[in-house]
């Protein structure tokens, strides 16, 4: 309940250290690698899961730190399915990577934090975000004395484990972040641009050129021509003179075949005629949060009721006009069969603005809980000021400063306690009750109720549809005959053409991977691709509702692309530089755009707004190298050459080169936003160079 989840003071450093790890995430976590300088919480294990230029990363460590990330997603309310926890592990293995070889660099430059910085960080003029809300005083300013006085005593409790945690994860994490702002801002300050260098930009940005010129398309020269050919030595050659371009990671392909799982129309139905028999003991039952439970329903009974703008499911006209008591159903809501019982109608305010005081019977006995609460209860009765003994009485932290006052949307009813919520949107404006809580007693007064609409108290009786026992068996047992009767490649094929099953592909599986393209996850499955040979098949493997019956069909070491591999990316490219030189050919030595144009039986074309800061050609689209051409002079006094292009073979003849109004830019502001440009991506240029100057060693997907 948000009103009262932050009143215990005898854990208020709990609520501080957790609000610490929430906010420093990533930096957190560095306190769980064995890294240089920092054992890790195992740093004895000798089970590795890869290294960093020599530096081992140890499995229960680096799982260590995939779960705290894991943690912290979820309570920000993100869905950890598998393709989260893939996620996850990545960047977690990359900020291992980050960590180790930056590490590297400060012991190199000498990059240190002093004790005395330390105390800068917490106590200055900027600290952590987390502190600054701990330790906010009534006026707004962040108090550095309670800070300190907090933190000297939590270091007293040697055995606290709160104490240990701050100590060997907060303040690392804190030094670490200081230190990578060092190194980026030593790194940005390396950067210079000098003034004749934007002068000159901002000249180039504002020329335009004009010109006329012949473009001979590629699809002027037939692919199937034997001239244009590719063959794998053409793209081997491309290769080598690209090799940056054609890396590629360790990766395997496979075919396979799927049987499906899936509920048949009998499973369907089975559910259906499952909840049609509990329909008159649903109807009848006085209990229904106790019946939802006895009867296993998907959806479990929320206390409450929903108003009619918040109603959406499937028949919410019908299933709103049903008597108290009544059942509508069963009905389909998403993969489910439902049956909807009305519980009761009233109207409720779409929001209410409270205030309380409360007494919390955690801190007291309850009997001293309940004097207190009714002395301030006639207290304020006999006219005495709420918000003042809110702020001296109350143990809700949330309200206490702001009056004991709190707005609330309808939605919020099933946060709060019961109590607390029914007196706050079942009374009227104006009442004033106590009302005991598991939190302690509650003096409550409604200060307004707004937007009043109809609203339901509505159980759901869900089952879910799913595959039955013998829809399970009919596509097991048809995938492990499958699977028995195709122990390699060719029986494979043969087996499934046979079978009319459709064969389907999933290319460059990682090591690690989790999920798989077009299949969903499947951990057990990329296990034995790691493992297989080419032509091996596997046994069936159950995904989600199929089975699947794979064959490994390709190995993609790490390196350089295959020329097999990279076709798919280049034929095109070669093809058509092959097609430039045939279109070449027959431009010949012609020294006018006219007769080339005759001899390419294309016309003489112009465009008269080529912007040297522009990529695009109106009317022509992307081509660079053209737009270089138009800005020579050379090509003023005669045709240029031909010129490659990305679409055809482009002839150009510069008819004028002149200079649009530059809008006043200033060099020196350009030149110092260009500097501000380069500084700012300084880290992540510097952390890419370093990443691909690492030895890095993965071998995660041998133990994951």
């Amino acid at each position: 309940m948000s009103i009262i989840q932050n009143i215990r003071d005898k854990a208020a450093w709990l609520v501080f250290i957790v609000i610490a790890l929430s906010l420093l995430g990533f930096l957190l976590m560095d306190a769980f690698v064995g890294g240089r300088g920092r054992g890790g919480l195992f740093g004895g294990n000798n089970t590795t899961i890869g290294s960093v230029n020599g530096e081992k990363i140890d499995y229960v460590d680096f799982q260590k730190r995939v779960q705290m990330v894991e943690d912290q997603y979820q309570q920000q309310g993100y869905p950890m399915n598998e393709m989260m926890r893939q996620n996850v592990q990545e960047q977690v293995w990359n900020q291992v990577i980050e960590e180790n070889v930056l590490e590297e660099e400060y012991e190199k430059l000498g990059l240190t934090v002093t004790p005395k910085e330390l105390e800068d960080i917490l106590f200055g003029a900027n600290p952590p975000q987390d502190l600054r809300q701990q330790f906010t005083n009534e006026q707004g300013v962040y108090d550095v004395n309670a800070a300190k006085a907090a933190i000297a005593e939590l270091r007293k409790q040697k055995d606290n484990p709160m104490a240990k945690n701050f100590s060997d994860n907060y303040l690392p994490a804190l030094m670490d972040a200081r230190k990578r702002e060092k190194y980026a801002s030593l790194l940005g300050n390396t950067f210079y641009v000098p003034k004749w260098m934007a002068e000159k930009m901002i000249s180039d940005n504002s020329q335009l050129a004009s010109m006329s010129f012949v473009a001979v398309p590629y699809n002027t020269v037939s692919d199937s021509a034997a001239e244009v050919k590719v063959t794998d030595a053409d793209i081997t050659d491309f290769i080598n003179k690209h090799k940056e371009e054609f890396k590629q990671e360790a990766s395997r392909s496979i075919t396979y075949v799927s049987f499906s799982a899936a509920p048949t129309a009998a499973d369907s139905s089975a559910v259906k005629t499952g909840l049609e028999n509990l329909r008159t003991e649903f109807a009848t039952a006085a209990d229904p949060a106790a019946f939802l439970v006895r009867n296993n329903s998907d959806l479990p009974y929320f206390d409450g009721f929903v108003l009619k703008s918040k109603l959406q499911v499937p028949n919410a006209d019908t299933i709103r006009s049903m008597a108290d008591g009544s059942v509508f159903g069963p009905y389909l809501d998403g993969g489910s069969y439902v049956v909807a019982k009305m519980i009761g109608k009233r109207n409720l305010p779409d929001s209410v603005k409270c205030r309380h005081i409360l007494v919390s019977s955690q801190t007291n006995t309850d009997s001293v809980a309940k004097a207190r609460i009714d002395s301030i209860e006639t207290a304020i009765r006999g006219g005495a000021d709420f918000a003042a003994l809110a702020a001296k009485y109350s143990e809700d932290p949330g309200s206490k400063d702001k009056g004991g006052e709190y707005d609330f949307a309808s939605q919020q009813f099933g946060s709060l306690a019961k109590e607390f919520a029914e007196v706050i949107f079942y009374g009227v404006t104006g009442d004033k009750k106590v009302v005991k809580t598991s939190f302690g007693y509650h003096y409550i007064e409604v200060l307004n109720q707004k937007n009043f609409e109809p609203a339901y108290k509505i159980a759901y009786l869900s089952r879910p549809i799913v595959p039955s026992v013998e829809t399970e068996n009919v596509a097991s047992g048809a995938a492990n005959q499958f699977a028995g009767e195709s122990r390699n490649a060719k029986a494979f094929d043969e087996n499934a053409t046979k079978k009319t099953l459709t064969k389907l592909i999933a290319q460059d599986i990682k090591p690690n991977d989790i999920m798989i393209a077009g299949l969903g996850s499947s951990r057990q499955l990329v296990r034995w691709i790691n493992e297989a040979k080419p032509g091996d098949v596997s046994e069936p493997f159950n995904i989600d509702d199929k089975y699947v019956v794979a064959m490994l069909t390709e190995i993609n070491k790490e390196g350089v692309m295959s020329a097999a591999k990279a076709r798919p990316q280049v034929e095109f490219l070669i093809r058509n530089n092959k097609k430039a030189e045939v279109i070449s050919k027959k431009i010949g030595a012609s020294n006018s755009l006219e007769a080339i144009a005759t001899a390419t039986q294309q016309a003489v074309l112009r465009s008269d707004s080529v912007r040297f800061a522009s990529p695009f050609i109106p009317n022509v689209g992307q081509e660079p190298k053209v737009i270089g051409a138009a800005f020579n002079k050379a090509n003023q006094s005669k045709i240029s050459a031909p010129i490659t292009g990305n679409a055809a073979v482009f002839v150009i003849k510069t008819e004028n080169i002149s200079a649009m109004p530059d809008g006043g830019i200033n060099a020196e502001t350009q030149r110092n936003a260009m500097m501000q440009q380069m500084r700012q991506s300084a880290g992540f240029r510097a952390m890419d160079a370093l990443r691909k100057a690492a030895n890095v060693k993965d071998d995660r997907a041998k133990i994951l």
